[in-house]
């Protein structure tokens, strides 16, 4: 069983016991919360989408932690023109886990 779940303008693929990284959610580690935007969810090779959410399905979630991720640095160089860029960029998510998935 599995589900699709929209979080942060992105959509997540999800199935118990995964752990996943969200955008932050600024939430206590150890907290239980339960995400009602279910875009589709697939029980016994059976796919039932939502209109745009599945009605009724909740999936709950236990907060692991909040981090940042590792840098990314872009860095633009145009040749001849003595012109380049570098930036750096860190992601903030928080790390939660699956516990449950209600139809």
């Amino acid at each position: 069983m599995y589900a699709i779940v929209k979080n942060g303008g992105k959509q997540y693929k999800v199935q118990e016991g995964d752990i996943v990284l969200f955008d932050k959610m600024s939430l206590e580690p150890k907290s239980k919360v339960e995400l009602n935007e279910v875009l589709a969810l697939c029980k016994d090779d059976k796919l039932i989408l939502g209109t745009p959410f599945v009605e009724g399905a909740k999936i709950e979630i236990e907060v692991i932690n909040e981090d940042r991720a590792k840098k990314v640095v872009t860095f633009k160089k145009r040749r001849r023109k003595d012109s380049k860029t570098k930036r750096g960029f860190r992601r903030d998510f928080t790390r939660v886990r699956i516990l449950k998935i209600a139809a």
